[in-house]
């Protein structure tokens, strides 16, 4: 495929690149989150990221994009307050209670066997201490969004694998979190169904005005979904580059662009030098 006659990489600041006409993403402007000089070391003595910076801003669709290993669902993890770092500081804005403000969707469903979608769904809320009755409204309300409100009753074991993923967003939305935090969540999924998911959580991002940090390990997926793109190095994990994905939304037609395509070659070139240059960066 010949490549776009205004695609070609023109500009790297602080290990940013960008097509001509499209800047870097800034470096500047308000966070809800950001992560200072962090690192992660395991008792195995495996240390995941070090000095690892990242800001996460209001509205936006962040993908954090490298190679398996790299650290990517260690830092979602310390964002959501599942594992502590082992330096380096995290700072919110605007968060009272970070359990309630923030929705993590995991890599598999991890849906319970015996629970109805419903039973499912409405979980952190009973945790929360919430009635049933008093969640019913809430619950049926985000099955709604996510196209299963004819299914609250159903089962998991009757579910397709795309529609067990929607119960686990439904679940991570119900508590109206202004962050949410998805961890390679299409990546066992058919192309086709990805597809359609990746389609419908923009549209849940923008009806909903959530901030998203979304990790994968695919260039095409970053590329589609995200507002920004960070590429990480392998392990330990750092910030190789930053790249603004400055394309309209709605996205539809997108991925058969030609600008489209300069982005996934822009990001896959960013991530071939990160992984080239290794963990030492």
């Amino acid at each position: 495929m010949a490549e776009p006659a205004n695609s070609r990489p023109d500009a790297r600041a602080g290990g940013a690149l960008a097509p001509k006409g499209v800047t870097p993403a800034p470096k500047g402007g308000a966070a809800i989150a950001s992560l200072r000089n962090v690192s992660k070391a395991f008792a195995n003595g495996i240390v995941a990221l070090d000095r690892f910076d990242l800001d996460v801003r209001p509205g936006e669709f962040l993908s954090l994009l490298g190679p398996s290993g790299c650290g990517k669902s260690t830092a979602l993890r310390l964002i959501a307050g599942l594992s502590a770092p082992s330096s380096g500081t995290i700072a919110w804005e605007g968060f009272d209670n970070r359990a309630r403000g923030v929705g993590f969707v995991f890599q598999e469903p991890t849906l319970m066997p015996w629970a109805t979608v419903f039973g499912n769904v409405y979980l952190p809320l009973r945790l929360a201490g919430v009635t049933q009755e008093t969640a019913r409204t809430p619950v049926m309300e985000t099955l709604a969004r996510v196209g299963l409100a004819d299914f609250a009753a159903v089962y998991p074991r009757e579910l397709s694998g795309g529609m067990k993923m929607r119960v686990s967003i439904a679940r991570a939305l119900v508590t109206q979190p202004k962050l949410l935090l998805m961890d390679e969540p299409f990546a066992a999924l058919d192309e086709i169904t990805r597809f359609k998911l990746n389609d419908d959580l923009l549209a849940l991002k923008e009806s909903l005005g959530k901030t998203v940090v979304f990790v994968t390990h695919s260039v095409f997926e970053s590329v589609y979904l995200s507002n920004r793109i960070v590429v990480m190095t392998p392990r330990p994990g750092r910030v190789y580059a930053e790249i603004a994905v400055d394309a309209p939304s709605p996205r539809h037609g997108f991925r058969t662009s030609a600008e489209y395509a300069a982005f996934c070659r822009l990001a896959s070139e960013a991530l071939e030098r990160a992984m080239a240059e290794g963990g030492t960066a």
